[in-house]
């Protein structure tokens, strides 16, 4: 099975269901852990733009110095 066969489901995601998302993850996790559980989140996300940016511009690099004159 494909990925995006599997995660078809989030094209039609509507408000209704966003809050039932929300209140499951509410009553599973609780709204004391939900902040560290963001801010884990956006660390995470943020660590992997970085990495993704210091890739970009090695590669940005790479193609400068094989298209420099010699």
């Amino acid at each position: 099975m494909n990925l995006s066969t599997i995660l078809l489901f989030l094209a039609d995601l509507g408000g209704g269901e966003m809050l039932v998302i929300i209140t499951a993850v509410l009553l599973l996790f609780g709204a004391d852990k939900l902040p560290g559980i963001a801010r884990s989140i956006g660390r995470g996300m943020r660590e992997f733009n970085d990495a993704k940016s210091q890739i970009r511009n090695e590669i940005e690099r790479s193609i400068k110095d094989i298209n420099k004159p010699e």
